[in-house]
């Protein structure tokens, strides 16, 4: 790293922790006239992923800032216009459509060198072009078959073809149908005035950079540089020139910088109580949640079921503007079921039942029934708050 400026201003571990919440959208008034797309907008990236327990990853991230809004409203939120496209940020996640130009860096970065080396005969990329300018927008399947007939990694050729081309940005996935890609041209899918790679890599960087600040509201370099995952001499070369400004944290061992604009004021306002989805970018980097929090957060999904300590799909409880706890849920027919609940304090007993209810209710569930507590004295205040409410 090179040397770093003087720290403009001095923050409390809780004041970074209430300007981390307010700049992810969980303190304060939720911003429900712009919707599920200013949910997008203000974080820049809504992760993917394939688990669905309550729902989807990238239903419940806005869910969780404005509430039970239709998961149809979501869809049609992200897909529907042209006002978003998915890519290779955090993860897979959607993005704003008007970021397009911003990632040019990545997809040049691709074709220099493929993410997976997959061999493609001659002819099989072209193929796949033509097809999807001729047909319009398709899936895997219907561009020839998603997989070939060994596991779920041997990819037909039509799939290596056209992921290649999503890495590149000749294509786009413009919507999930039943969780499959749609693919579509990129000059079809990305309006003119944004469809270009004339950035600069420095200048899409900076961008990022900025942008990770803003929906972070104060991190330290391996936060605000993991965001959309770069490397931290990217970070480095651009973060004096970013607008970020540099800020020490007491507690925090590292330096760090802020949105100049979360500075100006004081966060306030309501807290918002839900579950969190275990990808929600509030939660996305451990050691930022242990650090602002106190909080370990580890998704269990991959561990060996007997290793297992708070189950497969644990989400996290925010109340208050902390972290108290996790369940496991599921779903069997009508009813949302608390399989393992893991409560820090009794003081979670309430905000958990009012985050149960509410999530079964925004699914269509129309009872809650508690498992297993890991603190068996609260499983009946728990399952009494549940019914009080129900």
């Amino acid at each position: 790293m090179t040397s770093l400026p003087r720290p403009a201003t001095e923050l409390s571990a809780d004041d970074a922790r209430r300007i981390a919440l307010r700049a992810q959208g969980f303190l304060g008034a939720p911003d429900r006239k712009s919707g599920v797309r200013g949910v997008l907008r203000h974080l820049g990236a809504v992760q993917l992923d394939t688990i669905s327990v309550l729902a989807r990853s990238h239903e419940l991230i806005p869910y969780a800032r404005l509430g039970p809004v239709g998961r149809d409203t979501v869809e049609a939120a992200y897909w529907t216009r042209t006002h978003a496209f998915e890519y290779w940020s955090h993860a897979a996640c959607i993005l704003p459509v008007e970021e397009w130009p911003h990632f040019a860096f990545r997809r040049r970065a691709y074709r220099s060198r493929p993410h997976w080396h997959h061999d493609l005969p001659d002819g099989a990329y072209d193929q796949v072009i033509k097809q999807l300018r001729a047909e319009g927008p398709l899936t895997a399947t219907e561009l020839g078959g998603a997989k070939n007939k060994g596991e779920w990694w041997d990819w037909s050729e039509s799939k290596i073809a056209v992921e290649r081309a999503l890495m590149y940005g000749e294509v786009v996935c413009t919507e999930r149908r039943s969780w499959k890609r749609v693919y579509d041209l990129a000059e079809r899918a990305i309006p003119e005035a944004l469809l270009h790679d004339d950035l600069s890599d420095a200048e899409c960087l900076r961008r990022l950079v900025r942008l990770a600040g803003e929906a972070l509201g104060v991190g330290t370099r391996a936060d605000i540089a993991d965001y959309h995952r770069l490397k931290g001499e990217q970070f480095d070369a651009v973060v004096a020139d970013s607008g970020l400004v540099p800020v020490t944290v007491q507690g925090w061992s590292k330096p760090a910088w802020a949105d100049p604009k979360a500075l100006e004021s004081a966060p306030r306002g309501r807290h918002r109580t839900t579950l969190l989805s275990p990808f929600d970018s509030l939660i996305w980097e451990r050691a930022r949640t242990e650090r602002i929090f106190g909080f370990t957060h580890r998704l269990e999904a991959y561990v060996p079921k007997p290793k297992r300590i708070h189950g497969y799909f644990a989400m996290p409880l925010l109340a208050g503007g902390r972290l108290l706890g996790r369940v496991d849920p599921a779903r069997e027919g009508s009813t949302l079921v608390a399989k393992q609940v893991s409560l820090d304090t009794p003081k979670a007993v309430e905000p958990m039942a009012q985050a149960l209810v509410e999530a079964a209710s925004w699914v269509g569930s129309d009872s809650v029934r508690v498992e297993r507590v890991d603190r068996p004295e609260l499983t009946a205040p728990l399952i009494a708050a549940v019914r009080q409410r129900i």
